[in-house]
Order: structure tokens, then C-alpha cells, then sequence
């Protein structure tokens, strides 16, 4: 495989990026040079952000040396490549979440069911049905951007803004789906809601599930899903982690 292209993003982040798609091998490639800069990090490096297909390097230029970074991503990305860690990072952790798919809160499930052709229960269905690699946060604090979306379930955004979704909302859109944290506007459609909080500013770790990992979601019925979301709002993890 071709060494990432390296861009600069202002005077004091660069971008390695290793393609143009949605695809596992690329993130595979973005999160093992993530690992391996974090594991040896060189002196100014301030932050690392992995998204779909690049990984954003910020660094203080006043320690760090542009051209001195650029040549340690080489480096490391060629030793990746030839050690053929870049195909087969380290396996995330595997996770599952309980979701409901009650049209009282999935509120565009039938709407997503009338541009597909298909029953909202055969919507919720094919979105419980598929295993999600979480590829990136971003847009708001634990908004996770997933791939794995089954084809069928993938509808273009909305052309204008639907009013604020819920808290925790699972969501579909131009062919990817979404875990959304807080509310807010969207162009996406709402096909279900989680208990589970990715984002707990209150806790040590605030993004209990990290890029990388797999989910997959568990249907729940309206007084399972109140029960576990009592049991969440008092701290309580409700999501599965597998060993």
C-alpha cells in the first residue's frame, strides 16, 4: 500500500491521509499510526484525531519541527506497512447495546420505512440486525460516526433540518449511522433509542466506547428501555461488553 499523504491543516496540525472511502483496511491504517505515535510520542505532540480515513496530527511548531514530524509519520507508517500492521491493528472491544425501536422513540422509523418500501419493523430489523465498527467522534462531544450500515437501510439526509433529536438517539443517514449524545438539529432520521450514555463528562473516562470498537444493538421493548434508563441516568452502565 502507498505511504498516507501528508497535508497541512494551518501552521500547527498535519493530516496523514490513507484514502477516500468508508472502508476497514483504511481505519485499520488510521488507528495503527495513532497507536504507534502514541506509544512513543515525540516531544510537541499535542493531540491525535482518527477519522474515517485520515488521522489529524496537532502539534506545537515551537517544539516540534513540521518537517521532522512528516518524516516520523513516514517512518512509521512504512514499518507498519512492512510488518503488515496496517492491514490488522489490534482487534477493539465488542459491545452491545439495548435500543428501542417504539415509533415513540424512533420518530422517523416510519418515514424511513415509506423511502424504502418496507414495514417499520423490517427498518428495525435490518438496523439491529448489523455489526457496526465505530469509526470516528466528532460534530459533538461522543457523537459517534459508525460504518456497517446494511444497503438497504441507506437513505439520503434529509434536505432540511428535522427539529432537535433526543439524548442518545441512533440514527441513519447518507448511507452511515450514527449514536448521537446530545440533542440537537439533524439532517439524519431517529430509527431508535439507546440507554447507553457515550459520552459521561461526570465520569474518568467519558467516552467509555473507543474508535475502533464493534457495536451491535439489542431491541428492547418501551418499559424495558424506561428501566434501563432510570438505571443509567442513577450511573449504572447498561451497555454489554464482550471479554
Amino acid at each position: 500500500m502507498a505511504l498516507p499523504r501528508l497535508l497541512d491543516a494551518g501552521e500547527a496540525a498535519l493530516v496523514a491521509e490513507f484514502g477516500d472511502r468508508v472502508d476497514p483496511a483504511i481505519s485499520d491504517r488510521v488507528l495503527g499510526l495513532d497507536d504507534a505515535l502514541r506509544a512513543d510520542p515525540p516531544a510537541g505532540l499535542r493531540e491525535t484525531v482518527p477519522t474515517y480515513r485520515s488521522l489529524m496530527i496537532h502539534y506545537d511548531p515551537l517544539v516540534l519541527d513540521r518537517d521532522a514530524l512528516a518524516a516520523r509519520v513516514r517512518a512509521l507508517s512504512e514499518a507498519m506497512e512492512a510488518g503488515g500492521e496496517g492491514a490488522g491493528r489490534h482487534a477493539g472491544a465488542r459491545w452491545t447495546l439495548p435500543v428501542c425501536y417504539d415509533p415513540d422513540l424512533a420518530e422517523d422509523i416510519g418515514a424511513v420505512a415509506e423511502a424504502i418500501g418496507r414495514p417499520a419493523a423490517e427498518v428495525a430489523a435490518l438496523h439491529a440486525g448489523a455489526e457496526y465498527r465505530v469509526y470516528m467522534y466528532g460534530f459533538a462531544p461522543g457523537f459517534a460516526y459508525l460504518g456497517g450500515l446494511p444497503e438497504a437501510l441507506a437513505v439520503s439526509r434529509r434536505a432540511t433540518p428535522r427539529p432537535p433529536h433526543p439524548a442518545n438517539a441512533l440514527m441513519i443517514g447518507g448511507g452511515l449511522a450514527a449514536v448521537a449524545t446530545v440533542p440537537m438539529p439533524t439532517g439524519w432520521y431517529v430509527v431508535g433509542r439507546t440507554p447507553v450514555r457515550l459520552y459521561r463528562p461526570d465520569q474518568d473516562d467519558p467516552f467509555p466506547v473507543a474508535v475502533g470498537d464493534t457495536l451491535r444493538f439489542s431491541p428492547v421493548d418501551a418499559a424495558t428501555f424506561a428501566s434501563l434508563e432510570a438505571r443509567a441516568a442513577a450511573g449504572e452502565s447498561v451497555a454489554r461488553r464482550e471479554p
